[in-house]
């Protein structure tokens, strides 16, 4: 069966409802990176503004910024830091349209009738049945190749296990991919399987620790530095396997962003936290899809990035959001954070990437 995206259905600004809404109101910064007064704060939905008397939709949103007016009366969605000075920013903290704000949080519900007030297990934990999710998320994929892009947000553990290293750039290879998100360490890890055949020194395939293993991951970040960059120790030690081998093969963008604990780091870490912010929501703003794996921190900041839809074509359709991890804490946070179209699965990572290969057909 084909698969469908959801219908959005726009707000009727013709109800009764908008009928005495008024202009949106503005007020110009100040200074740069500071928001005036009363401003109002985007979400992860659609929102409209009521500018020159037409409602209008901010075209590309992240939750927890600020909205200002470009001289077109169009809407930009701006961080605090990206202010600057003179910046017409939205005010007021109503959302139902009587000050010109508008969010629209209903716009790809499906009706639903029947079912039962209370019923068991409709929480998501390790005792969640997935094989539904599994199957939306092939045909969402499948679907996404063509018509979408697909941003990866990945930890270490990706790497940890030849299958699912194999598994990852196999989706790579495929089409699957289109920017991959992460950190020093599973970039790391991944040239250290590439190179020693190990991550943290544990052998990639029998998980059996090597001796002098605990050199393995920061000999390989020393070779990388004296290459200068990934590509160029790809080249120097003939390197034909793994996850930025695979990105670099077919030309898919990578952004490592650095932590205070990192080793190293590799040469293309951002070590600017807002510069690799800036980079990773230079794809998340085209990401049609978004999954997270076994990595906390880089997923939520993905989430707060990611709205709950996105604008292509002149259409409105939804963003996905998957994040996946072994621990149920772990991707309940980022529920907590605000995230709340996010679908989360409990599961082992190594598993979830070898499923996810065979459920696109393959190999």
């Amino acid at each position: 069966m084909e698969f469908k995206l959801p219908h959005y259905t726009e707000p009727d600004f013709n109800a009764p409802c908008f009928a005495g809404a008024k202009e949106a109101a503005v007020v110009e910064a100040e200074k740069d990176g500071v928001a005036p007064d009363n401003y109002h704060a985007t979400s992860i939905f659609p929102e409209y503004f009521y500018i020159g008397g037409q409602w209008r939709l901010a075209q590309e949103s992240r939750m927890d910024c600020v909205a200002v007016v470009r001289e077109d009366s169009s809407i930009a969605v701006k961080e605090f830091r990206n202010l600057k000075k003179g910046d017409r920013v939205v005010i007021g903290r109503t959302e139902d349209g009587s000050e010109g704000i508008y969010v629209h949080t209903s716009g790809f519900e499906n009706a639903k009738s029947g079912g039962d007030a209370f019923a068991f297990r409709t929480g998501r934990s390790r005792e969640t049945a997935y094989s539904k999710d599994y199957d939306h998320l092939y045909e969402l994929l499948r679907h996404e190749k063509e018509h979408g892009f697909v941003v990866w947000v990945l930890g270490p553990a990706c790497v940890f296990d030849a299958d699912s290293r194999a598994a990852m750039s196999a989706l790579i290879a495929g089409g699957y991919v289109d920017a991959v998100l992460a950190g020093n360490a599973l970039g790391t890890h991944d040239l250290e399987g590439a190179f020693f055949r190990t991550a943290l020194g544990q052998d990639i395939y029998t998980q059996e620790s090597c001796p002098n293993g605990h050199y393995h991951h920061i000999d390989v970040l020393n070779r990388v530095r004296r290459s200068g960059s990934v590509r160029q120790f790809v080249e120097d030690y003939g390197i034909k396997d793994g996850i930025l081998y695979s990105c670099l093969k077919h030309d898919v963008p990578f952004v490592l962003t650095g932590s205070i604990r990192d080793d190293g780091p590799l040469p293309e870490v951002f070590a600017d936290v807002y510069e690799g912010q800036n980079n990773m929501r230079k794809y998340i703003s085209q990401a049609t899809t978004v999954i997270g794996m076994a990595t906390q921190l880089h997923t939520i900041a993905s989430g707060n990035m990611t709205p709950s839809y996105r604008v292509v074509d002149g259409a409105v359709r939804p963003t996905y959001f998957y994040s996946v991890d072994i621990s149920e804490f772990a991707v309940n946070k980022l529920r907590d954070r605000g995230s709340l179209s996010v679908t989360t699965i409990v599961t082992n990572i190594q598993d979830f990437l070898v499923n996810v290969q065979r459920g696109v057909g393959l190999k």
